[in-house]
């Protein structure tokens, strides 16, 4: 067995307390408008979402990070962490990012040991920024990291459409099975992105989280 695997089991374990199940990322938004009713649309909107929305963001931030991390470049992290701030447009998707960094931060300084990124981290970072540079920190390899964090962030979804559509459990696990053979795809797709498409956005998911914050009744905090 890897050295690194069982690190990388713990960063993308979906019970680690960082909060992220208190998120939804704007699916409530399209749950309560009536724009997805069913698991054909709930695959539909994970599927856009991996293929259309984290490559250009966060999963790239991610690549970034490593990078900058394997590099030792401080100042490199610091102006991601800046322009990660200015591509979040919509207030509820910038603040869950940096509350998530900081708690990511703050469970593993202790675990993985302190230096000059984990102290600069402390004051505060995107959690994609944060998971890249534990990631180097921890030994592992970036496609293996970039790739847990993709099924880690499709989980996440079908975990918020299971309970928001709602779907049955066995409905759940029916999509993110068809979703398997493409994460790995999808890591290798991050790497050939040029760098100056970093932060295009997809709309359609940025005004549903601004919408979000303005629903009637929330279940979650984005």
């Amino acid at each position: 067995m890897q050295n690194w695997l069982p690190h990388l089991l713990h960063l993308t374990d979906p019970t680690l307390p960082v909060g992220a199940y208190s998120h939804s990322n704007g699916l409530e938004t399209y749950v309560q408008q009536g724009l997805i009713t069913n698991g054909v649309q709930a695959a539909a909107y994970i599927r856009n979402m991996l293929e259309h929305n984290l490559p250009y963001n966060d999963a790239l931030f991610v690549v970034l990070a490593y990078r900058a991390a394997e590099a030792n470049d401080i100042a490199q992290l610091i102006l991601l962490d800046e322009e990660c701030t200015a591509l979040k447009a919509p207030q509820e998707l910038r603040l869950a990012s940096q509350k998530l960094g900081m708690r990511l931060v703050k469970l593993l300084s202790p675990l993985a040991g302190s230096n000059d990124f984990t102290v600069v981290m402390r004051k505060g970072i995107h959690y994609c920024l944060a998971y890249g540079v534990y990631a180097l920190l921890l030994g592992i390899p970036l496609k293996e990291a970039l790739t847990a964090y993709y099924y880690n962030a499709a989980t996440g979804m079908v975990t918020n459409c299971v309970k928001l559509v709602p779907l049955g459990q066995q409905e759940g696990q029916q999509i993110l099975f068809a979703l398997l053979p493409d994460v790995s795809l999808l890591a290798d797709k991050t790497f050939t992105i040029p760098r100056q498409l970093a932060g295009r956005c997809s709309f359609a998911f940025d005004i549903k989280s601004m919408q979000h914050e303005r629903l009637y009744s929330r279940l979650y905090m984005s």
